[in-house]
């Protein structure tokens, strides 16, 4: 089968790769003829990019493999893959449960500066627009991605930041909200931007076992890409608790609980699938083409009545998912790749940050510099020991608890914790107050040398006090409140509004975040049909520096007759050539034409808006608590008084209504409702209100305690008004905020 990218040879061969994929189809560009003279035939022999495969594994403990010393479960095809390939013996998840692993497993970032620092807790962290994945780095350089399985970051919505689709993934299914994964016989998955039903599963039936639906899409998606390079993120939720599994097979007879029945089933399960895929590829004569990772999001869990030690679950290790000790955070990895990959064992200390710089390595593909992983693709390939990290970081800000996780920390699970590692020694600290900054005697310390005791069992703190302040500074610098992203890729800038025959402009920026330079840059919009695009501004560059952005711009209008109250798509796509060759950055955004003006006093809640964008869930019109989408504002309370018309909504928010001049005013009240308190009184956000693009109000730090805000606001002539909250305390879970009898007066 002809395979219908174009592979241009790079700077990869090292890893026995001599080429790399640009992005065909309708926006391809002819190559220079100096990459066209490097091109090679895409079915030769070795000049194929690798494809990469990662599977992770939900809470699934170091010692739960057979290759890293289990003897209750069977592994057979791990481990096999463990001796074939590279296990490394000190991985490590970037926390100790999947939020925050899964995040910065995804952008490079560790929790100290990534976007989702805790597991959610009634609200669901969400990745950002700023968030770079390694299926965006991928992408640009013609990779086909597709994440199958948990994706484990909200809203539970299409069309927003945190969707897959909006951070690299091509193709998606499985769960977007963190707590449908844990249902195992779901009755919707999503497909895309698409909730699909299961109807097996309709109405509590359990009918349908979704992993089994999971692995079909995986092994479909190979099938459908094995002409060409992919990128599979399968993420199965096994053996995440409960313990449902539709058989427990070759453990039906053991004396154990249900439980722990079901939990080596879906250890086993997990086995059988990793052996599935590399099958598949192997029956299209991938597997040399092909680099697979497995690994585990954190260390095992005890949850649903499982018994982790009966099985031994952290091997030789102190703690479980929760903690901040070695069992909770150093997980198994293989990576295997017959001629890719040299077998033997690793003891590097590789965080799961080192994906992004190790895949786009791979692939060929420009990485931006500021993550805090580095690349293994080396080690890998068996060129000798890749750069090693000054340190490692972890993060917890964690609120459930569990028995043994309980105990081993002392009866501090639910304590603010942090922990590095440094060469061989280990510092866990644990804050009584779940304030982070704390003064660092307040913090209670503890220090390991792990090559002596790598279980944990001796603190070392009394007789190493210098090593563990330094330890402990290390800790203070890997924080920052808010971690700014150097730009990478394309940014496209769109108004508010396209008022129907009014021309608009539309910018967009290319920048190049890598440590390269690249050369014939380029800038393109793509408008909705009909609408009217005339460039404003150079669009190409014939160098782009390392650093460097190149800004386009464009005069668009949209014809006279265009539909009311319509969201209209634009992308954006930047293209240039990099040193392993093509990369194209595609940026897509919406603009609407406006609803109507009010032409009468108005609740917000009873107009249409422009746009909202919101951190979790739809704005809340109902009583649902974001789980619905429809509906008139709910009641709202503020310290026992009950407030009418609400709306309800959680940091980011960002909702823009069409007032067009005709309202004279804007009031409000705004703050942390009650409901919210009760769910956790750790919220602080900060609300803005805009009147076209001019800042009208900002609000102190809301709190529970402060009670709400009055807002009383001149807006006459006003075009667009915004309404915009903001986390206020680096804890994004606990901030639900609401706007009560949020109001414009037009006469």
């Amino acid at each position: 089968m002809p395979d219908r990218r174009t592979f241009l040879a790079g700077s990869t061969a090292a890893l026995g790769l001599a080429a790399v994929p640009a992005t065909a189809g309708a926006s391809a560009r002819t190559p220079s003829a100096g990459a066209a003279a490097a091109a090679a035939p895409a079915d030769a022999p070795g000049t194929r990019p690798p494809n990469l495969v990662v599977v992770l594994a939900d809470d699934l403990g170091y010692g739960e493999l057979g290759a890293y010393g289990q003897k209750l479960i069977a592994t057979p095809r791990l481990d096999r893959l463990a001796g074939e390939g590279l296990r490394f013996t000190d991985a490590y998840s970037t926390a100790a449960v999947c939020a925050p692993s899964r995040c910065s497993l995804l952008t490079g970032l560790h929790t100290g500066h990534s976007s989702v620092r805790a597991n959610p807790s009634g609200a669901q962290g969400a990745l950002t627009a700023a968030d770079t994945t390694f299926a965006q780095v991928l992408r640009a350089r013609g990779y086909r991605t597709a994440v199958i399985g948990k994706w484990g970051f909200g809203p539970e919505a299409a069309g927003q930041d945190s969707h897959p689709a909006a951070r690299g993934f091509e193709e998606f299914h499985g769960y977007i909200d963190h707590g449908h994964a844990h249902q195992y016989y779901p009755e919707y998955l999503w497909r895309g931007g698409v909730r699909e039903p299961v109807p097996g599963n309709a109405g509590g039936a359990r009918a349908v076992y979704a992993p089994d639906l999971l692995e079909r899409s995986a092994l479909e998606f190979i099938d459908a890409h094995a002409a060409e390079p992919f990128l599979l993120l399968l993420t199965p939720t096994v053996p995440h608790a409960p313990s449902d599994v539709p058989d427990t097979g070759a453990y039906a007879d053991r004396p154990w609980t249900a439980a722990n029945k079901g939990h080596a089933a879906q250890v086993s399960a997990f086995d059988t699938l990793v052996g599935k895929v590399v099958d598949r590829l192997r029956a299209h004569g991938l597997e040399r083409d092909t680099v697979l990772l497995v690994t585990s999001d954190n260390g095992p869990h005890e949850e649903g009545g499982v018994n982790p030690d009966l099985f031994d679950a952290n091997g030789p290790l102190r703690g479980y998912k929760r903690n901040l000790y070695e069992g909770g955070v150093r997980v198994p990895l293989i990576a295997w790749g017959p001629g890719r990959v040299r077998p033997g064992t690793s003891d590097r200390p590789t965080p799961l940050t080192d994906l992004l710089p190790t895949l786009a390595e791979l692939g060929g593909a420009p990485a931006p510099t500021d993550v805090d992983g580095l690349s293994a693709a080396p080690l890998l390939a068996g060129g000798g020991d890749s750069a090693r990290h000054g340190h490692l970081y972890w993060f917890r800000d964690e609120r459930g608890v569990t028995s043994r996780a309980d105990a081993q920390d002392g009866g501090r699970a639910t304590w603010l914790a942090e922990a590095v590692r440094r060469e061989n020694w280990k510092a866990v600290r644990f804050a009584p107050e779940r304030d982070r900054t704390l003064p660092d005697d307040r913090w209670q310390v503890e220090l390991y040398d792990l090559a002596a005791d790598p279980g944990e069992s001796r603190d070392l703190v009394d007789r190493h006090p210098a090593r563990a302040a330094e330890l402990v500074a290390l800790m203070r610098s890997s924080w920052k409140d808010v971690h700014a992203r150097a730009p990478f890729g394309t940014a496209l800038t769109l108004p508010r509004l396209a008022v129907p025959g009014r021309a608009l402009t539309v910018t967009a920026t290319l920048d190049n975040g890598s440590a390269r330079p690249w050369t014939t840059a380029t800038l393109s919009l793509r408008a909705p049909a009909g609408w009217a695009v005339s460039p404003t501004s150079p669009t190409a560059a014939p160098l782009l520096a390392a650093g460097a952005r190149l800004t386009a711009s464009w005069q668009v209008t949209p014809p006279a007759n265009a539909a009311p109250a319509t969201p209209w798509e634009f992308t954006a796509e930047g293209g240039a050539l990099a040193a392993a060759g093509p990369v194209r950055y595609p940026a897509t955004g919406t603009v609407a034409t406006p609803p109507p003006a009010p032409t009468r006093d108005s609740y917000l809640s009873d107009l249409a808006w422009i746009s909202a964008a919101n951190g979790w869930g739809p704005v809340e019109r109902d009583a649902s608590n974001g789980r619905n989408a429809a509906g008139d504002g709910p009641p709202i309370s503020f310290g026992g008084t009950e407030y009418a018309k609400g709306l309800g909504v959680h940091a980011p928010s960002d909702i823009a209504y069409h007032l067009g001049g005709a309202a004279v005013r804007f009031t409000s009240l705004v703050g942390i409702d009650d409901f919210s308190a009760a769910q956790s009184p750790s919220g602080a956000t900060r609300a803005r209100v805009y009147g076209d693009d001019r800042l009208l109000l900002t609000t102190p730090s809301l709190t529970a305690a402060g009670g709400p805000v009055r807002v009383d606001l001149d807006v006459r002539g006003v075009r667009v008004l915004r309404l915009v909250v903001e986390d206020a305390d680096n804890r994004s879970a606990f901030d639900h905020t609401s706007w009560a009898l949020a109001r414009v007066t037009v006469s």
